[in-house]
């Protein structure tokens, strides 16, 4: 158990968290926002491109609750810095990787980190502030990843767009370094949340909330993955939008992620997390339902704005359900929500690459769409087994 740090000290840390969250997910984003540029410059589809992200994302799918019961002993000080440090010299590597060959398993590898930081620094949240102020912190820190759509994403697509793509991948490394020292900084000493038995795991596979609640996240993952994962060549097919164009869309999109996850911090505690979820993921589906109107960049950007708004706070909420639901259970239970959203990615993109590769670019959405339904039934069912748990 952790000795309570000072209170002065917690803001710092949550900061460096939340910082630390931006640099994961800029560097998973950095994917999609170059996705042109990798399968320009290394000569393959962009089906074939798409690799990287379910790829990826089945690593950080498997990784992350096998890396939760692996480094439950660890001081999250060092586990936190050393995954941020790994983070840096495996997108370095992959910077410098000769051809596809080599990036993907590169690529693979880096995606360690996130299967570690995001989930294991939510799951010390609750040893950093007091419990009425839990829900709050975790969606504080998961601030980061919608600022990383708003700025990370936008600015890596921008670069890779006009310096190449191995220049976006150094730029994450860079961050990484920094997000390493600072995490070595703020957090202190001790934080190790107990460790959780074969009995724990097996009391959050058994519960029938716990798992409907994770089964939500794997449907509007995949939901909003056939698509997203295929933003940039699905605009420059059908609005020929350059990297300039392409990084505006990307700042818009993110600047209402950012929105939507801050309004999703001020309001869950009043909401409810099960009717904040719900909120959210009808958003999303509003978006996709929509989503062939936008025949012009401005239209494009008008229609995306609900998909913004829910895409990042959703899953900000989820993470507060499941604490909710069992706290004790929280450092299983989002490891393994943080498992699922990777799966919905690894199932989106690679759902989106089968469609693209057999002419299927206009029916992305409404394979999205039908994702985010099945979220929506499922996510009442979560809420029905929430209260009959309680």
């Amino acid at each position: 158990m952790i000795a309570q740090p000072a209170r002065s000290a917690q803001p710092a840390v949550l900061w460096s968290l939340l910082f630390g969250n931006f640099v994961i997910g800029t560097g998973v984003m950095a994917v999609p926002g170059t996705l042109n540029e990798i399968s320009g410059n290394l000569s393959v589809s962009v089906a074939t491109a798409g690799q990287l992200i379910s790829a990826g994302a089945v690593l950080m799918c498997v990784g992350a609750p096998l890396c939760a019961a692996f480094v439950a002993g660890w001081d999250r000080r060092r586990l936190l810095a050393l995954s941020m440090a790994w983070y840096a010299l495996l997108h370095l590597a992959c910077a410098l990787a000769p051809h596809f060959a080599a990036l993907l398993p590169l690529r693979v590898l880096a995606l360690f980190a996130p299967a570690i930081f995001t989930p294991q620094a939510a799951a010390c949240v609750g040893l950093l502030v007091p419990p009425e102020q839990r829900g709050k912190a975790i969606t504080f820190i998961f601030l980061g990843w919608s600022v990383a759509s708003v700025l990370g994403m936008p600015i890596s697509a921008y670069v890779g767009g006009t310096l190449g793509w191995r220049s976006a991948f150094a730029l994450v490394a860079v961050l990484s370094v920094v997000s390493a020292a600072w995490v070595w900084r703020a957090m202190p000493d001790g934080v190790k949340p107990p460790a959780l038995s074969r009995a724990a795991w097996a009391e959050t596979f058994h519960s029938r909330a716990l798992m409907t609640c994770v089964l939500v996240t794997v449907c509007y993952a995949a939901g909003q993955f056939v698509l997203f994962s295929y933003m940039a060549p699905y605009f420059r097919q059908k609005l020929d939008l350059g990297p300039g164009q392409l990084s505006l869309y990307f700042m818009w999109f993110g600047a209402f992620g950012l929105l939507g996850n801050m309004l999703m911090a001020r309001y869950i505690d009043r909401l409810g997390a099960s009717r904040a979820v719900m909120i959210g993921i009808l958003l999303m589906a509003a978006s996709f339902l929509v989503f062939p109107l936008g025949v012009t960049p401005w239209l494009a950007a008008a229609v995306s704005v609900p998909w913004a708004l829910g895409c990042f706070s959703s899953n900000s909420a989820q993470q507060a359900r499941l604490v909710t639901i069992a706290p004790a259970l929280a450092a299983a239970s989002v490891a393994l929500n943080s498992s699922a959203m990777y799966a919905g990615q690894a199932i989106g993109a690679a759902s989106g690459g089968w469609l693209i590769a057999r002419g299927g670019m206009d029916w992305l959405h409404w394979a999205g769409f039908a994702g985010l339904l099945a979220a929506i039934a499922t996510s009442a069912l979560a809420t029905r087994f929430a209260r009959q748990g309680a």
